[in-house]
């Protein structure tokens, strides 16, 4: 398909910078056969008992570093570990990099260019390695926002905290699971008293999940890998759940594309642990989820293509269009739209 039909229109000023105080107190729209405008704190009453919340509990780390080549000023933002000590980043000033190059981001904190991949990414080897690394990372690191939240270089302290889930277990994530962020507590609480059951799977979201679309067809983009977990617990609650009746309710895009990349043909979630690199467009069969809760995405961008795989790319147009006419709020900071497919409300 091409990619200009995924394109619309939205004012600037919807783009949030913080999230909603507090978390669950942002909107909610529900998109089905109508449009209901909810509250995330509305949840619980627009789920039915016995289906299950499906949300990824990656970490994010403090993965952009500044440093330097000589008097050359580098930013990279680290997207996939690759080995021990070893990530590939997206480094701005990239062209001013040659393979065997050592960029110092503190006096004890160095890494040696390997490589500079076709894609455009720079492969570092740093010299340190293991827990050393993550605590140079948690001194010398921020963290790595979006570039469409604007931020003075160095970052600002409170996005160490809102740009966090507070299902966050596992380190390895270099961009938040956003539809998360929107969990509270009391949310769970509520939740679990409704009889909706909340299961972790585990995909390490990185910053490829921010890259423009550059081509003119969708059938020549390709998706960055990322890690992902299903652990066997998880699979057999999740399937357990959905033979009782219950349905399966993915919290956040990649909670979904690692529960299609761990589905087998009839739907049923088998244990997974290793890379996905899915690209969901319009024209693809879902197995594995019947509802999606996420956030409201960037026009032509990969995540509006998978909204509109699930509910329909017409359907989201005009849900995109009353979210902007009713002033919902976009991007990772912003509001949710709870998700059905097109065939079934």
């Amino acid at each position: 398909m091409r990619v200009d039909r995924f394109d619309f229109p939205l004012p600037r000023e919807l783009i949030a910078a913080h999230p909603a105080e507090p978390r669950d107190s942002a909107k909610l729209l529900a998109v089905g056969k109508k449009f209901q405008d909810k509250r995330i704190a509305d949840l619980p009453d627009l789920l039915k008992r016995g289906d299950v919340l499906v949300v990824n509990d990656t970490r994010v780390i403090p993965a952009r570093i500044y440093g330097k080549r000589g008097e050359a000023a580098i930013e990279a933002t680290l997207h996939r570990e690759t080995g021990s000590g070893r990530w590939r980043a997206f480094v701005k000033g990239a062209r001013k990099l040659k393979p065997g190059d050592v960029v110092f981001f503190a006096d004890d904190f160095a890494a040696l260019v390997e490589k500079k991949h076709p894609e455009g990414d720079v492969e570092f080897m740093f010299s340190i390695q293991g827990e050393a690394l993550k605590q140079a990372l948690e001194r010398h690191g921020t963290m790595p926002l979006p570039p469409y939240i604007k931020r003075k270089p160095g970052g600002n302290a409170r996005d160490r905290e809102d740009y966090q889930t507070m299902f966050a277990e596992k380190d390895g994530a270099v961009a938040a699971p956003t539809a998360g962020l929107h969990f509270t507590p009391g949310l769970i609480e509520a939740l679990e008293s409704a009889g909706i059951d909340l299961v972790s799977v585990t995909l390490h979201v990185g910053a490829g999940t921010f890259l423009p679309v550059k081509v003119a067809d969708t059938k020549d983009h390709r998706m960055h890998e990322e890690t992902g977990f299903v652990s066997a617990e998880a699979a057999s609650r999740i399937n357990a759940a959905r033979k009782a009746g219950g349905r399966v309710v993915a919290v956040g895009t990649t909670s979904l594309r690692l529960l299609e990349s761990a589905a087998s043909k009839d739907g049923k979630i088998k244990p997974f642990a290793g890379s996905t690199g899915l690209f969901i467009t319009p024209g693809y069969k879902f197995r594995a989820v019947d509802i999606l809760l996420t956030n409201f995405h960037l026009p032509k961008s990969t995540l509006f293509m998978l909204v509109a795989a699930f509910a329909g790319l017409a359907r989201m147009k005009k849900a995109y269009a009353h979210a902007v006419k009713n002033n919902y709020r976009f991007f990772s900071y912003g509001d949710a739209c709870l998700l059905y497919p097109e065939k079934a409300k």
